[in-house]
């Protein structure tokens, strides 16, 4: 299976992504998930999404627990270090398991991975 890697820009993508990458995950791929602009704000902690009662009402998982789902599934999260400037998020906002990065090096170590972006 190939790798995937997605490239989150706003919140509200946040969820499919993760959603996106779990599955590749599941199947036996690399997936990992870059968060750039707004979509960085969205993970910090406490994670919360403004639709997580409907999703709860449906059945569906918080987006933190989608989070924690997808990181039991071997996703590697990445916050774009500008993004994280922008929008005035520290390290310390942000679960310990999310590393940092940028384009380039995202760019850099995609190899073989198929490219989607939200």
């Amino acid at each position: 299976m190939r790798g995937l890697t997605v490239i989150v820009t706003r919140p509200g993508s946040l969820r499919a992504g993760l959603e996106l990458a779990a599955a590749n995950a599941a199947l036996g791929g690399r997936a990992r998930l870059f968060a750039q602009g707004e979509a960085v704000a969205a993970l910090a902690l406490p994670m919360r999404a403004p639709h997580d009662p409907d999703h709860a009402a449906a059945g569906l998982p918080a987006l933190a627990a989608l989070f924690e789902e997808a990181q039991a599934l071997g996703v590697e999260a990445i916050v774009c270090q500008s993004g994280l400037a922008l929008m005035g998020v520290t390290a310390d906002m942000l679960d310990a398991r999310i590393s940092f990065g940028g384009p380039v090096s995202v760019m850099q170590t995609l190899g073989e991975d198929r490219l989607a972006t939200l």
